[in-house]
């Protein structure tokens, strides 16, 4: 994978400071606004927080931008890139942060990615939007993602006749409900074209509308490359990396797609058993058979049991790597009859930080990487494949015209 970060899985990546006025997390203006540090006592978000600019590369016209995030960024072509995508409130930020290495014991320290916060819940909203990025000492560059299917979000962008606020296909006019749906389409398509690891977390342990989300993806994905393919004078660069580019090229016959790691969280104690896992694994198996994601030199088959008991078969053999994260409790309890949500966090920031993804068609630097990235969403804002299945769920009914 191309990335340093996973040298050394079981230490956490230093935190890498912002320039002033900079720093990781801030309020964000208009309706892409940050919910509040769910450790602060009081109502109001963190006064350092609320004073800082956002790094949230997607503007509220669903525009990507680099100007804040470039800085930040250099020419350094070993990085890794980690998203996340999920349904709202499931912890996507609080996995975030645990990949990251913030430690909340430390005083006075603020998390890298704001978490959802008891008023912010209560008051029905989603705590992150857009995309907000993250970049640690070790290059390992995050990618915190807004809520799919959220409720709160379709708040945000319907107007009083139940249109989009959003331009999310190139103009075109759209009802509310099927932009949302096609921004989780275009959020997932993005992700899995720019990162190396993709971690898709869905709600206990019989939400499947992940799962759905990302065939999707996988279907609709066709004819977007990555970032690296977009950088033309790459290939004549300096003979030093004319070894590891030829390398590189021999997997540009197949089309890149981002390893998926599949998370389950928010499971009851009763459903984080080895045999829960097993029929959850043998589940996934069966549904992303004939998928993009099931390859075995993405580095996300399950080789090594897990969990007890919970040995690979050889039918099994290409199954995407899955996770059970329970519910976090009160106290955390280490006491928890099979797993406590510490441990089963720590287990999974290890494994993402140690796993050897392909990388990207061509060497890229950062900076590159970012640029790319957004020529990258302007491809699929207007992928005539998604365009067409937008008119097909506009024609089927499902959704107002």
């Amino acid at each position: 994978m191309a990335g340093s970060s996973s040298s050394n899985p079981s230490s956490g990546p230093k935190i890498l400071l912002a320039k002033p006025g900079l720093v990781s997390g801030g309020a964000v203006g208009g309706k892409f606004g940050r919910g509040e540090d769910e450790t602060a006592p009081h109502v109001h978000p963190h006064p350092l927080r609320s004073r800082l600019p956002s790094l949230n590369l997607l503007s509220d016209s669903w525009d990507f931008h680099i100007d804040r995030f470039l800085p930040f960024l250099s020419e350094n072509t070993e990085f890794t890139v980690v998203g996340v995508i999920g349904v709202p409130g499931v912890g996507k930020s609080s996995i975030m942060n645990e990949l990251y290495g913030f430690d909340a014991t430390s005083p006075g320290m603020l998390p890298p990615f704001p978490t959802l916060s008891e008023d912010t819940r209560a008051q029905a909203k989603h705590c992150t939007s857009g995309i907000e990025p993250r970049i640690s000492a070790q290059r390992l560059l995050l990618l915190d993602t807004q809520p799919v299917f959220s409720s709160s979000v379709l708040a945000e962008i319907m107007r009083p006749d139940g249109s989009s606020t959003i331009p999310v296909l190139s103009g075109e006019s759209l009802s509310a409900e099927l932009a949302l749906e096609l921004m989780s389409i275009q959020l997932g398509v993005l992700l899995a074209s720019i990162c190396h690891v993709l971690l898709v977390v869905s709600d206990g342990v019989h939400d499947n509308k992940m799962w759905r989300l990302m065939s999707m993806v996988d279907l609709l994905k066709h004819g977007i490359p990555d970032p690296s393919s977009l950088t033309a004078s790459n290939s004549q660069s300096s003979n030093l990396g004319s070894e590891k580019d030829k390398k590189d090229k021999a997997n540009e016959g197949e089309e890149y797609m981002a390893t998926p790691v599949f998370v389950h969280a928010k499971l009851q104690d009763q459903n984080c058993t080895p045999h829960t896992y097993e029929q959850l694994r043998k589940a996934l198996a069966q549904y992303f058979s004939a998928s993009s994601f099931v390859r075995e030199k993405c580095g996300n088959v399950t080789k090594e049991p897990v969990e007890p008991g919970t040995q690979s078969s050889d039918a099994l053999s290409t199954v995407p790597k899955l996770f059970l994260i329970p519910s976090k409790s009160g106290d955390d309890s280490p006491n928890a009859q099979y797993e406590s949500y510490s441990s089963a966090l720590w287990k999974l920031r290890d494994e993402v930080l140690s796993m050897n993804c392909p990388s990207f068609a061509r060497t890229v630097s950062e900076r590159d990487w970012l640029k790319n990235s957004a020529k990258i969403w302007e491809l699929i804002k207007s992928s005539p494949i998604i365009s067409e299945y937008s008119r097909m769920l506009q024609s089927s009914g499902m959704f107002r015209k």
